[in-house]
């Protein structure tokens, strides 16, 4: 049965910045969810749902920080389903923020309230495809962004794009705290591609120590990738490519 491999993005990515991973799979049915219509951070169900899947299809995943999170809960409980995981700088189980901001508190009501107002007079417009460009120069060493700066401004300028964000973020710290209580060694091959480089050297000893010890846990295999930054399908979609096709 041929393999249906799904992407799942992490925070304030796009669909589009993954197109070089794509062009490298040719002939694979790989489908990419766009975060901005579901978040990575909905149900198993919901993803399954926005990718399209066909019931019965064995599946590949492919997760990218937040979107990491997203894929192991997937894999993990439905590991029948699921047939190969590569796991792209995964976000990790630890990462699960301030209870004190998480979806539904006090706090978490005062920002959205004020990501609202900022997007009513007008910031995210303003300064939207800016902090696109900075971010990607941060999180990557080729600062090469797939995005035109027509898509850019519609997404990034959106009234409700940091709102989003924020939505994105808020949740996958519940989602880093699920999927912690659910780790175990998995069934289906899994790949944790890690990124060394760039802004990521900073932290790289702490971080390969931290992935080691995920890829432990899961049974996994780690490979270091000391060329590329946060940011890999940027950076080395040909990384990303090499650990889809085994």
């Amino acid at each position: 049965m041929t393999t249906t491999w799904i992407v799942l993005p992490g925070l304030a990515e796009t669909p589009e910045e993954f197109g070089r991973v794509v062009e490298l799979l040719p002939g694979l049915d790989l489908r990419v969810i766009d975060p901005w219509r579901t978040p990575i951070t909905s149900t198993v169900d919901e993803l399954r749902t926005a990718a399209g899947v066909a019931p019965e299809a064995e599946i590949g995943l492919i997760g990218h920080s937040i979107g990491g999170l997203a894929a192991l809960r997937w894999a993990l409980t439905r590991p029948l389903e699921v047939t190969r995981l590569v796991l792209v700088d995964t976000s990790l189980t630890s990462e699960t923020g301030f209870r004190w901001l998480y979806p539904g508190t006090r706090a978490d009501r005062a920002i959205r309230a004020f990501l609202r107002f900022l997007g009513r007079i007008g910031l995210p417009q303003l300064l939207g495809t800016a902090l696109r460009r900075l971010f990607v120069r941060i999180g990557s060493r080729s600062n090469h962004d797939l995005l035109s700066k027509a898509t850019a401004k519609e997404r990034y300028g959106a009234a409700l794009s940091w709102l989003l964000f924020w939505d994105e973020l808020a949740n996958s710290w519940e989602l880093a705290a699920e999927v912690g209580k659910l780790v175990t060694e998995l069934v289906s091959p899994t790949t944790l591609l890690v990124a060394t480089g760039g802004s990521s050297r900073f932290t790289a000893n702490r971080w390969l120590a931290c992935q080691q010890r995920l890829a432990d846990a899961l049974h996994g295999t780690v490979e270091v990738l000391p060329d590329s930054a946060h940011l890999m399908h940027l950076d080395r979609p040909d990384a990303i490519a090499t650990a889809v096709r085994g």
